[in-house]
């Protein structure tokens, strides 16, 4: 299977090159090109003056030579590493996020680090948020070195988005060679009326069912993985984030869509971007 291009910040950190790791090797199985992305901003010095025009200062020769260095050495090891994958080099002296959510219009998937020395790769700012939630493409921000035997979580909703998120999640545990653990999470509703207030923890059949029914027409569909389900009284965030804990990617969908799609990324995907103990993974229909 070939999908389109997987862009992958870049900035020399260990993050970056853990996320490079996982792009290159997510690009051997699927034979999607790899683009290494580095995005900087720089200031503009005034004068006091608004009508005496201010020329920008910086990046500088040497400074740009670096970034290219960076990413020609992030190249030649990629060549060392995976040789059977493309891998080409793209600069941009823009907005880190605008760059990159302009760049997903026609790829395949946007990989990143949890960490790094510049706005493409830092996770707890304000760039891989709007990417995450913006992007028109799979976005997978990469934490730490992830247990390759370990399983691959997904959570789901019975919404349209998590068919999405059960189906990246499904080829990304067949092609690891691990299960998948499904999780259908409902928040605990509060019985005022009992005295004293008591929280209810369990599922009612009722409630399972629809969800036990899904389940069996994934098993149906994909009858070489393991599918393992379970449904729980719980904060969807609190529960995928107690997942990740035994996990090597954690999938969810994206409720985005058109241009506030930077506000709708759900109080789910945010908390993982944040807290999850591995990848994670903003699953969407590339162009949706």
């Amino acid at each position: 299977m070939s999908i389109g291009r997987i862009i992958v910040g870049y900035d020399r950190s260990a993050d970056a090159k853990e996320a490079a790791r996982w792009a290159l090797d997510e690009a051997a199985r699927t034979g999607a090109p790899v683009e290494f992305f580095y995005a900087y901003e720089w200031p503009v010095w005034a004068p006091a003056a608004s009508m005496v025009p201010s020329p920008s200062v910086w990046p500088d020769s040497e400074t740009v030579q670096a970034i290219k260095e960076t990413l020609a050495e992030a190249v030649a090891a990629a060549a060392l590493s995976h040789p059977g994958v493309r891998t080409t080099i793209v600069t941009a002296t823009n907005e880190a996020a605008l760059a990159l959510v302009n760049s997903s219009v026609d790829a395949g998937m946007i990989v990143l680090g949890s960490r790094g020395h510049s706005a493409v790769v830092n996770l707890l700012g304000s760039v891989s948020s709007a990417v995450s939630a913006r992007a028109r493409c799979p976005v997978v921000v990469v934490r730490g070195r992830p247990d390759g035997t370990a399983p691959v979580v997904v959570g789901v909703d019975g919404s349209p988005p998590s068919e999405v998120a059960f189906t990246f999640a499904a080829e990304q545990a067949i092609a690891h060679g691990t299960h998948l653990r499904v999780i259908r999470a409902w928040k605990p509703v509060q019985a005022l009326w009992s005295v004293p207030p008591t929280v209810e923890r369990a599922v009612s059949p009722q409630q399972r069912k629809p969800f036990d029914d899904r389940v069996a027409a994934w098993r149906a569909t994909y009858p070489q993985l393991e599918i393992l389900a379970e449904a729980v009284v719980d904060h969807p965030a609190s529960a995928l984030t107690s997942a990740s804990t035994h996990a090597q990617l954690v999938v969810v969908g994206s409720r985005g869509r058109g241009s506030l799609r930077g506000l709708l990324l759900g109080s789910v995907s945010q908390h993982l971007l944040r807290h999850a103990a591995c990848a994670v993974a903003i699953a969407r229909e590339p162009k949706d």
